[in-house]
């Protein structure tokens, strides 16, 4: 029998937190194994409970969750995967989220049954970010409301740097927004090709997800 993805839920409200405990509950292949009402708390959170998928509220007192998030992706070891939760899908705080580490954010009002399912795909390691809104988001940095400036630009292209040519073609067409079957069919290889590549980069430049790989390139770019 497969183990239950293991989730740790991480809000100041306590409405939320029920609502999502009961979302979740529902599931068979998921079990909300703790939560935490600040930031501050989530690391021991995480070494005690052990969790596959961390549901995490961008605005918090204290320790907010982008600095919960920072330290989580941090931990040397087994890391969960985090889900943004936001009230806004274009804030700058969640663009700092996503840097951070974050696999990709939901919207609060989001229905039930796909906050269920991004729990599943972020456990397995997938984006929960479509191509489609991770389109969004780059267009919000490019339009100014996160610009990377030069300092931030040479950084990011001396990071990049270390890439092969072809982890470079894969870095920047995942900061399109493609999928690996679209950057496949792009730079002529196979899917399993470009999983390959994008594993590699991730190694190389210690990021946790295509997410990060995705504004770093867009950076490099600017």
């Amino acid at each position: 029998m497969t183990e239950p993805v293991r989730v740790l839920l991480v809000d100041d409200d306590a409405l939320v937190r029920a609502g999502l405990r009961l979302m979740l509950g529902g599931a068979p292949d998921i079990e909300v194994v703790g939560e935490a009402v600040d930031g501050g708390s989530v690391p021991d959170q995480v070494g005690r409970t052990r969790p596959d998928v961390v549901l995490m509220d961008v605005r918090m007192p204290v320790v907010d969750g982008i600095a919960a998030t920072r330290a989580i992706t941090g931990r040397a070891g087994r890391r969960p995967a985090v889900i943004v939760l936001t009230t806004f899908d274009a804030d700058a705080t969640v663009v700092e989220a996503l840097r951070a580490g974050a696999a990709g954010f939901l919207l609060k009002h989001t229905p039930p049954e796909q906050i269920v399912e991004a729990v599943r795909r972020a456990a397995a390691g997938e984006p929960v970010l479509s191509p489609s809104v991770a389109r969004t988001l780059i267009d919000h940095v490019a339009a100014g409301g996160d610009r990377a400036g030069s300092a931030r630009q040479d950084r990011a292209r001396e990071r990049l740097a270390v890439l092969s040519e072809r982890e470079r073609a894969v870095a920047g067409a995942v900061a399109e927004g493609l999928s690996n079957g679209d950057i496949a069919e792009r730079l002529y290889m196979s899917v399993g090709t470009v999983k390959a590549h994008l594993s590699s980069a991730l190694t190389k430049l210690d990021l946790t997800n295509r997410i990060q790989l995705a504004l770093l390139a867009h950076d490099a770019d600017e």
